[in-house]
């Protein structure tokens, strides 16, 4: 599992609710260090002049982002079942759609644009082929699923009925499921798998996900680069899994969603609590794969939880982006559209499946806090339940710790305070600041003030969020 909330009676900006789970504006990218227009990062050309955009480069770029950031998943899912090559898939994709930014701003957006952009895709791989292999069988099967013209016309024509869509409207939706699972395939690493969601599946340029994750530019996109060659390498197919396999691999698919979640709701590290961005995107995700997957119970658990979490972003930072604590969230502010959203999904995942999982028992504790007037009126002897099923079927030094939280405010902060010196001798969450926070909270309601102000000050040390850290310095320093 992937780190979860903020364990802290009101440690964190959103204390005490058992879960910190979990950015980007929408973009495209070339992925090879350039824009999708040929510009470097800077805006040069990439022989290092200044070009200015031409009039309608403006509104072109908006279209194209547009029409990506909607439907890119769909096209590089097409175009990697037609070529069965899927890193050839994405970068023609690419490509296409840095010849849309000249085209579109010279000639206007096109009356079918995704179609334009399959059409154009479609040349390109036809070009990757055909330099390749002048006239091997492959280049001559995808010359003849071209429409006729389209090779020269530089654009697909526009289908006699508006309504047609530019893919088998009874293939489209295996599409974007097999991609999410090729994305997330097993023999990718987590970081890997991360990057690659974000990019083929979200659509995201590597600029923007390193801006989201604090990292260089040039580490996204040797990942990415890495991981399209290790799927090629490892001859991943493009193909859901078959049932047998499926449960078992829809697991990685949503541990990467609940990374990018998690991220996007209490960042690692910077100086931003928040990350909405990531987050809403780790949600359209989840909506999609609970809209493609509909028996999966554990689909809806996790988009529950994410409904629910993000429910309190409005509350959860003041005027200057100062961290909130739960106790002092004007609750008013929550989301309640996005409660009530949570808490259907709860209930889906409750009916379609037989008890809930890891992530659904997640989101029944969020549910509790959702449904409370306050923090004193939240039931937390519930908490206290759901935690100690959690811990039975996705046992964690986080989960546990999270527990203690949970009891500390059912029961008191004795019992709580053996629950973390047992966790601090297992030294299975050296290093966090998470248990010394907590610890420091702990003691800090016993009375023992020299030993809290201290716990809370290691805490500071070790957390490399500068919005958690002023509000540990500010506990310690309040008690003297």
């Amino acid at each position: 599992m992937a780190r979860a909330d903020r364990p802290a009676l009101s440690t964190g900006p959103d204390g005490g609710d058992g879960r910190t789970v979990a950015g980007v504006g929408v973009g495209v990218s070339s992925g090879n260090g350039r824009d999708v227009d040929g510009r470097t990062d800077d805006g040069r050309n990439v022989d290092g002049r200044n070009v200015d955009r031409p009039p309608g480069a403006a509104a072109a770029r908006r279209a194209v982002e547009a029409v990506w950031r909607i439907e890119s998943a769909r096209i590089i899912g097409a175009l990697t079942r037609w070529t069965g090559d899927f890193a050839l898939a994405e970068d023609v994709a690419q490509e296409a759609v840095a010849e849309a930014l000249v085209s579109w701003a010279r000639d206007g957006e096109p009356a079918s644009p995704v179609g334009w952009l399959l059409a154009t895709a479609r040349r390109r791989a036809i070009d990757h082929y055909r330099r390749r292999s002048a006239l091997d069988e492959r280049y001559a099967a995808l010359g003849g699923r071209l429409p006729e013209g389209g090779a020269s016309s530089g654009a697909e024509p526009a289908p006699a009925n508006p309504d047609d869509l530019p893919w088998d409207p009874d293939q489209i939706e295996d599409d974007v499921l097999a991609l999410m699972f090729v994305a997330c395939h097993p023999v990718l690493s987590p970081e890997a798998r991360t990057a690659l969601t974000l990019r083929v599946v979200a659509g995201l340029s590597s600029e923007e996900i390193a801006r989201a994750f604090l990292v260089p530019v040039p580490t996204v996109q040797a990942r990415i680069t890495r991981a399209k060659k290790t799927v090629a390498a490892a001859g991943v197919p493009f193909a859901v899994p078959p049932p047998q396999e499926r449960r078992e691999r829809l697991g990685g698919v949503l541990s990467v969603l609940y990374v990018i979640f998690t991220e996007g709701s209490t960042a690692t590290s910077g100086d931003r609590l928040l990350r909405t961005d990531l987050a809403y995107e780790a949600i359209r995700l989840a909506r999609t794969l609970a809209a493609l997957l509909p028996g999966e119970a554990e689909v809806f658990g996790l988009l529950a939880l994410f409904e629910l979490t993000a429910a309190r972003f409005p509350a959860r930072t003041g005027p200057d982006g100062e961290p909130v604590l739960l106790e002092d969230q004007d609750r008013r502010r929550w989301d309640h559209s996005a409660v009530r959203r949570g808490l259907a999904a709860l209930d889906r995942a409750t009916a379609v499946g037989h008890g809930l999982g890891p992530y659904g028992l997640q989101a029944a504790i969020a549910a509790c806090h959702a449904g409370a007037p306050s923090v004193a009126a939240t039931d937390w002897q519930r908490i206290v339940l759901l935690y100690e099923a959690l811990g039975r079927i996705a046992p964690s030094p986080v989960v546990e710790l999270n527990r203690a939280v949970a009891v500390a405010m059912a029961t008191g902060p004795q019992e709580a305070l053996r629950i973390v010196d047992e966790l601090a001798v297992s030294g299975r969450l050296s290093g966090s600041h998470l248990l010394p926070g907590v610890r420091g909270e702990l003691l800090t309601r016993l009375g023992r003030t020299t030993e809290a102000r201290s716990e809370l000050e290691l805490a500071a040390r070790l957390c490399r969020n500068t919005r958690e850290r002023s509000v540990l310095l500010r506990k310690a320093a309040a008690l003297g």
